[in-house]
């Protein structure tokens, strides 16, 4: 991924107002992965990647960040919740199934790549079974003048089918028979995963009928894709490049991470939190953990850990777990400015999204700049006097304003309805002066 630190925080200002330190800091920490893979292999071995710590409230952007990135980088990258791991001996998802999810999520990558790759290969090879079933193979021994007749047949069914005239047609496939006990879950124990393996390919070996089917050739296009992509593809190429890209390019973002941390003066202090920071803290520093397709080093997997810290500091976390995310990024409260950026400047922001969800019904939605202002208004005094849920509280407004024009969309097909001030104002300003009101309805 050769983009260059403004390249990145120009990608994401189109989904994420303000933020400007944390864009900067994981861009800065993006562009020294690539730095590193151009240096030589002795040097990149000692270059260790900065993991970075964001902070702040609910609803400002952290996740955002996260999902944006993904999107963007040809890297594995895996999202999870701290929260729903529990301290090993304990019954729950082990802090090495991470790893484990990063694995899958690049060999999905990788094996996505390869074949956008010989995608005309597999096209080919579709297709080849497809004609064989429309024009079967001549018996050995056949005229001259019926291989011609033959060749004739085959080009012009071949031109049929690629021109898409033969796609209703009904022809009869066979398919493996599917003898798996297939059960990817990456929380199982090694040994399980190994047994489950083990099982499939005794199956495999055992059963080898086929199933024959009679569907549409649009169909069969979709069910033969599979075998053709197993055909043609190399998969210890693509298991050797998923554990590469894993070793030197993956990223781990770690949600919630405050929700494990317990402080020496937490009263309510659950063993098992400091169980898993204790647990995290390997894979953090750097350790083998083994997968399906082959052991991993983590040395050199990028962590992101985010979390709003409301209740326990970044303090209360291991002082060893601390040391192992150096950089530290304070994501700011969203104002009211803010919040009409983010209805306004974003790429498929949420009145968008509403325009488009009503035009399916013939209706022409517009909003008012006002109205707009009045959103973000309202918004902001929400949450002053409730939980700050950051920009989350645009969805539960917005909704409240637009849910009766929504229930009645379909009886008003082809109207134009223009949002303005007036009405966002009746429909919530006295919700939001109550403060009882605003924390149940709001």
């Amino acid at each position: 991924m050769n983009m260059t630190p403004k390249e990145i925080v120009k990608f994401l200002d189109d989904y994420v107002i303000g933020q400007n330190d944390a864009k900067k800091t994981i861009a800065l920490a993006l562009r020294n992965r690539y730095r590193r893979m151009q240096l030589e292999p002795e040097i990149q071995e000692e270059i260790m990647p900065k993991n970075i710590l964001m902070i702040g409230n609910t609803g400002v952007g952290k996740t955002e960040i996260a999902r944006r990135l993904a999107k963007m980088m040809s890297l594995p990258f895996v999202k999870v919740e701290a929260s729903k791991y529990t301290e090993v001996g304990f019954v729950g998802r082990d802090v090495e199934s991470m790893i484990r999810d990063l694995v899958f999520a690049s060999m999905d990558l990788v094996t996505k790549e390869y074949e956008d790759k010989i995608q005309d290969g597999i096209e080919q090879e579709i297709n080849k079974q497809i004609i064989e079933k429309l024009v079967p193979n001549l018996p050995e021994g056949a005229s001259e003048s019926a291989k011609e007749s033959f060749i004739k047949t085959f080009n012009k069914m071949e031109d049929k089918l690629l021109k898409g005239e033969l796609d209703d047609k009904i022809i009869e496939i066979e398919l493996p028979k599917k003898a798996h006990v297939e059960v990817i879950d990456s929380s199982l124990p090694l040994d399980m995963t190994s047994m489950q393996e083990s099982l499939n390919n005794m199956l495999g070996s055992l059963n080898k009928d086929k199933v024959k089917k009679e569907v549409k050739i649009k169909d069969a296009r979709k069910l033969l894709r599979s075998g053709a992509s197993e055909k043609l593809i190399d998969q210890e190429s693509i298991k050797h490049e998923a554990l590469r890209r894993v070793e030197n390019g993956g990223i781990i973002f770690i949600d919630e991470i405050d929700k494990i941390a317990s402080g020496k003066n937490n009263q309510n202090q659950d063993p098992s939190k400091e169980g898993v920071q204790r647990d995290l803290l390997p894979i953090v520093e750097g350790s083998n953990v083994q997968t399906k397709y082959g052991q991993v080093k983590t040395d050199h997997i990028l962590f992101i850990a985010a979390g709003a810290f409301h209740v326990s500091k970044p303090s209360d976390l291991l002082p060893e777990l601390q040391g192992r995310f150096p950089l530290r990024v304070e994501l700011n409260p969203l104002d009211e400015e803010a919040l009409y950026k983010i209805l306004t400047n974003t790429k498929n922001s949420l009145l968008k999204q509403y325009e488009a969800l009503l035009s399916v019904e013939g209706v022409k939605l517009e909003f008012d700049d006002e109205a707009i202002h009045a959103f973000a208004h309202l918004s902001v005094g929400a949450n002053e006097k409730a939980e700050d849920i950051g920009a989350r509280r645009l969805h539960t407004v917005i909704e409240k304003v637009l849910e009766d024009i929504s229930f009645d969309a379909d009886e008003k097909s082809g109207e134009t309805i223009v949002i303005r001030k007036q009405l966002v104002e009746d429909k919530l300003s006295d919700i939001v002066k109550d403060e009882d009101t605003t924390r149940y309805i709001l």
